[in-house]
């Protein structure tokens, strides 16, 4: 065993005794129940129908949990939808493909919460023209609200407040049945390309590729810092930024008192700390049991959007069958260091003439809290 690896799992068993001894308080308290409270909010408290709506849609996964949508209300009816151009990702996602694809997701869950409320949602997409080659402010979309006694509610609207993105290993024990994978991809519209991959040898084919994609961002510094940059360390900040990658619970907390897991230590690419990051990112991408993905024959950002939409329904079947699932777009974005994986996994999968959207592994997980969120209000602007 590595000394890194001693002197991490040292610490770190230093501070499961801490918190088993004598520190029951200090874990109690960790919760950032101000910034989860939007998950138990979503629906009440609103005489508004659109808020209703979006205050659903604010649940929707999205790159980084980035949470760029920005909502401006018109009339009584009507609202546009925009985003925060401060909340992109430049290095890994340089032509906002990703930050498109979450807006879509957006989309399509404010569409069922007001399907749900018996209110049809006409949506007229970038209005203004699609923004290229990145957003430059035109808007994503202009929403009206029509009460319609005829509007069918999805039945996976039930799966919104218990869906996530499963960032845990998986049981290696549990294969998933290729019938529940079909499932899954069989949500999706005729207006995209849905795969479901169950063969061991190509989950195995898969999981090399994924992990390598994942070296490739972590070992790049512009990408890595992208991510090490909009890490939020504790309650505390997690409740005063709840968008981002949120990094906290009593043990995580500890380990930073402990100056082992700190955004100082994670920047460096020499630490303990950096070290077990990809240790324990290994095992996740190892216990991928099956992959679906999600590609279109061009790559408009109406594409995008179809795709943000389908890729929500996806995560909610797969909630639905108690089936886990983690995004995994590392080989699928869009700068130099990853071009060589880019053409592999669009060639592995078939899709040499298309655009692999989405890529993610399935499997059974443990379950998770959901991650923090901006409550509605501070996305009307």
């Amino acid at each position: 065993m590595a000394k890194s690896r001693r002197q991490f799992l040292r610490i770190a068993g230093s501070s499961a005794v801490i918190l088993a001894a004598g520190a029951t308080g200090f874990a109690v308290t960790r919760t950032p129940t101000k910034a989860l409270a939007p998950w138990h909010e979503a629906g009440h408290g609103y005489s508004d129908a659109r808020k209703r709506a979006l205050s659903y849609a604010i649940l929707a996964p999205n790159p980084h949990n980035q949470q760029p949508w920005l909502v401006s209300l018109e009339g009584d009816d009507t609202f546009t939808l925009s985003y925060d151009l401060e909340q992109m990702l430049p290095a890994t996602d340089p032509f906002n493909r990703q930050i498109v694809i979450g807006l879509g997701c957006f989309l399509e869950l404010m569409r069922m919460a007001a399907a749900s409320d018996g209110y049809r949602a006409d949506v007229a997409l970038f209005p203004q023209g699609e923004p290229e080659p990145v957003l430059d402010g035109r808007p994503i979309a202009q929403v009206t609200l029509v009460k319609d006694a005829g509007v069918a509610a999805s039945p996976l609207f039930a799966q919104v407040l218990a869906r996530r993105s499963n960032k845990e290993p998986y049981d290696t024990s549990r294969p998933v049945a290729a019938a529940d994978m079909q499932a899954i991809a069989g949500v999706a519209g005729a207006d995209v390309l849905t795969g479901a991959i169950s063969d061991d040898a190509m989950i195995e084919t898969l999981r090399d590729l994924t992990w390598r994609a994942h070296l490739i961002e972590v070992e790049t510094p512009a990408t890595y810092m992208e991510s090490v940059d909009v890490m939020r360390f504790g309650k505390a900040e997690i409740e005063a930024n709840p968008d981002g990658i949120d990094l906290g619970g009593a043990f995580l907390e500890t380990l930073g008192l402990a100056g082992v897991m700190t955004r100082e230590t994670l920047s460096d690419m020499t630490s303990i700390a950096y070290d077990q990051g990809l240790d324990m990112y290994r095992g996740l991408m190892s216990s991928a049991m099956g992959y679906v993905y999600l590609a279109t024959a061009r790559n408009t950002r109406l594409d995008q959007v179809a795709s943000g939409r389908d890729w929500l329904r996806m995560n909610l079947k797969a909630t639905e069958l108690g089936i886990a699932m983690q995004p995994l777009s590392q080989a699928l974005q869009e700068y130099v260091e990853m071009d060589a994986l880019y053409a592999e996994v669009h060639e592995v999968l078939g899709h040499a003439d298309n655009r692999l959207q989405m890529l993610a592994r399935v499997g059974y997980g443990p379950d998770l809290p959901p991650s923090p969120r901006w409550p509605i209000t501070a996305k009307i602007v």
